[in-house]
This record gives C-alpha cells, sequence and structure tokens, in this order.
C-alpha cells in the first residue's frame, strides 16, 4: 500500500438528462493519506455519492484519473483492497449476522489469504469482530430479527471481513435516531483503530464529520466540486465527552461557514 490510499486527478464525471449535460464532478482533485479518516460532506446534488462510486470503480469517470493503492479501482477491487458500505446493509436475509458477515470471506478465500500475508497479520476474527460491534449476542439470529442499527453493524464489520485497505463508506448511519447513530459511530472509530483501514465517509452531518474525521472534505453542487480540505486537530479517542468541548464547537462552526460558503458561491 502506498503512502497515498486514494489518488483523485482532474476527474470530471457529466451525466445526460432531459435537460441536458449534468456536470455531476468537475476537475476534481483528491488525495487521502493511507490510515487516515476522511469525511465528505455537502449539499444533495454536489457529488458526493459520484465520487465514492468512481473511487470504487462502479463509473468511471469521462475524463481524469484515479487510483487506490497505486493502482486503478478494478484492479484495487480485484485485489479486494476496497471494502464498500451502502446506505442500506444489504444482508442476505436467509441467513444469520454471523454467516452474512463471514460471506466475503468464504467466497474470497485466496484474496482473503493473500489480503492477510501482505498485511502481516492473521486477519480479524468475526466473531471477536461482532463482539467488539455489540453483536455477540445476536450473531446467530437472522437481520430480520435484530434492529437496523444493529443491522447496520452487521454491514460494517463485513465490510472489514477482508482486512481492505480502503473502506468506502456511503451515509451508512443516514436512516438512523441520533442515539444509535452515535453509538455506532464510537464502534466504527474502535473498529477502524484496531484494522487500521483508510475510511473515505459521506455525511451530511457536520457532527458525524467533525467526530470521526482527519480531514473534512467540503463539496459545492452546480458543477460538483471540492471547494475547501479542513484538518481536524482533535485527540484521538473521541467518546461522547468530546462532543461538549469548546474545541470540538470550533470545528463545527468552522466546517458549516465553509459550507454556508460552498452553497452561496454556487447559487450566485
Amino acid at each position: 500500500m502506498s503512502a497515498e490510499a486514494i489518488r483523485v486527478t482532474r476527474v470530471r464525471r457529466v451525466y445526460t438528462v432531459a435537460a441536458g449535460a449534468l456536470i455531476a464532478l468537475d476537475d476534481v482533485d483528491l488525495t487521502v493519506p493511507a490510515g487516515t479518516f476522511v469525511s465528505v460532506i455537502g449539499p444533495s446534488g454536489c457529488g458526493k455519492s459520484t465520487l465514492l462510486r468512481v473511487i470504487a470503480g462502479l463509473e468511471d469517470p469521462d475524463s481524469g484519473e484515479v487510483s487506490v493503492g497505486g493502482v486503478s479501482p478494478a484492479e484495487a477491487a480485484r485485489n479486494k483492497m476496497l471494502g464498500l458500505v451502502p446506505q442500506t446493509p444489504a444482508l442476505l436475509p436467509w441467513l444469520s449476522v454471523l454467516k452474512n458477515v463471514s460471506l466475503p470471506a468464504k467466497v474470497n478465500r485466496s484474496a482473503g489469504r493473500r489480503r492477510r500475508k501482505e498485511s502481516g497479520t492473521d486477519g480479524p476474527d468475526m466473531v471477536e469482530l461482532l463482539r467488539k460491534a455489540g453483536l455477540h449476542d445476536v450473531m446467530h439470529k437472522l437481520p430480520s430479527q435484530i434492529s437496523g442499527g444493529m443491522q447496520q453493524r452487521a454491514a460494517i464489520v463485513r465490510a472489514f471481513g477482508l482486512h481492505p485497505d480502503v473502506l468506502l463508506m456511503d451515509e451508512p448511519f443516514s436512516a438512523l435516531d441520533e442515539f444509535t447513530r452515535e453509538s455506532l459511530q464510537e464502534q466504527l472509530l474502535d473498529l477502524w483503530d484496531e484494522l487500521k483501514a483508510t475510511v473515505l465517509f459521506v455525511t451530511h452531518s457536520v457532527t458525524e464529520a467533525v467526530r470521526l474525521s482527519d480531514k473534512i472534505v467540503v463539496m459545492a453542487p452546480r458543477p460538483g466540486r471540492i471547494t475547501d480540505v479542513l484538518d481536524i486537530d482533535l485527540p484521538r479517542p473521541r467518546g461522547q465527552a468530546i462532543l461538549k468541548t469548546a474545541e470540538f464547537h470550533h470545528y463545527e462552526d468552522l466546517v458549516r461557514d465553509r459550507l454556508r460558503g460552498a452553497f452561496q458561491g454556487a447559487a450566485a
């Protein structure tokens, strides 16, 4: 894995719609250092999810280049360097929680062994990860028998299952209540700290972005572009207490100011 986990260079993505061309991403540059937690925030329609899909190799840019760990997204995906957590858990309803989270490693045994050899670890034990995520007591239940928050935790554990270098997360907590969301943020940070993956996390929540991130990428719409990249210099671990500190509120205010500036610039 190179020192740069993700590099996006002058990426442009255009969709054809009834009204003409919709520029989802315009001349986007982004570098994500390996091992960091980076959030992408911005108003609806600014290209956050499009950027994630391009990095994941699910869409090709119309121009520009993307690399993940020094290789193309397609090669990174083939080598199981990428993990993806969508907005909905997408668990298989006929499998238990444990079987759901273990499935990627079983389907990709050779890739999993190679990834573990390259990382110099034995790889994560799924039962232990479920315990850390607070799911040990429900690991033999079906998805329909557990709450939405538990399902999303299972989806996160599943994504960590092959020990990916880069984990892409597209608003995974957006449908959850605030209390559940805060609890999952803490558990996500614990898993990230243990497994050392690089995380690129899309969110609409300023508080969530500040709590989780080393850096916050601010985007603006029409056309979708990056307007700021802010460093978040707060100590870790970031438990509930940090949400009440003056330093935390300072960063919340700073991000909101930059978001207002990006939105006003787009409307001008």
